[in-house]
């Protein structure tokens, strides 16, 4: 049985009166890349940025690599963040940096390297966010937007962490963007042994790169496995999400 390296116990959250999450627990092995996937207000995000730290339930425990995410230490939060690193939906880059240094800022912070080095290590996480040497100099707004999402993955990489979150991550790309993307993650996961945990809605990364997929649902986890095991819970909501699917099939395949 893998190790786990995230655990999220009985987690109640309540924000401005209302019931978010209510007794929500689930946990994460190493090795794996989940999907966490639920209708709108369901809590996905707030989740994730309880999670990491940005955010305090109500009750409940979270640990991440045996560490309890809420009593730890300022210290031992900040070498926690060390060990995963963060895809944010809108990217969050620093529009006034150069990509270089947007991607090089993590090492800045964190290591005692000089400047120039990080700056070479920014460079080679751009190059395994499959990226052209030559965008390290631009800033964020001279490039497309599926190619701010591979900077901010870049960052993310930048401490070679043993754990991605990813909010979001093809939101906002075209499909063929999206796909390279999603490409991209599976290709990070199994080569360097990462673990990923993403907040998504987009089909199409369930179905193609995903080894498990959460469902949240009335503040509690509805179900978790794999898609064919999923589609086998009456549920409303998830019935109208892989029925889409479907119809989208349908449409395909009628053109």
């Amino acid at each position: 049985m893998r190790e786990s390296i995230l655990d999220v116990n009985d987690v109640v959250t309540t924000l401005g009166g209302q019931a978010i999450h209510q007794g929500l627990s689930l946990s994460v092995a190493r090795g794996e890349v989940i999907a966490l996937i639920g209708g709108s207000g369901t809590g996905k995000s707030v989740l994730l940025r309880e999670i990491i730290g940005l955010l305090k339930p109500q009750a409940g425990n979270i640990t991440l690599f045996g560490q309890s995410v809420w009593d730890s230490s300022p210290a031992q939060m900040n070498a926690l963040r060390q060990r995963f690193g963060v895809l944010f939906q809108d990217g969050a880059l620093f529009s006034s940096l150069s990509v270089e240094d947007n991607v090089a800022t993590p090492l800045f912070e964190h290591t005692d390297l000089p400047h120039a080095t990080c700056r070479q290590l920014a460079r080679l996480k751009l190059a395994l966010a499959n990226l052209p040497a030559d965008v390290a100099k631009k800033r964020p707004s001279e490039l497309s937007g599926g190619m701010r999402k591979r900077v901010a993955l870049a960052r993310a990489l930048a401490l070679d962490p043993e754990l991605l979150f990813l909010d979001e991550p093809t939101s906002g790309l075209d499909p063929i963007s999206a796909r390279a993307f999603d490409s991209l993650i599976r290709l990070l996961a199994d080569h360097l042994g990462l673990t990923v945990f993403l907040v998504t809605h987009d089909l199409d990364t369930l179905f193609s790169i995903i080894d498990r997929v959460i469902v949240l649902s009335n503040g509690r986890v509805l179900g978790t496995g794999s898609v064919a095991e999923l589609k086998h819970i009456d549920d409303p909501w998830l019935n109208d999400y892989f029925a889409a699917r479907a119809s989208e099939e349908t449409a395909t395949h009628g053109n």
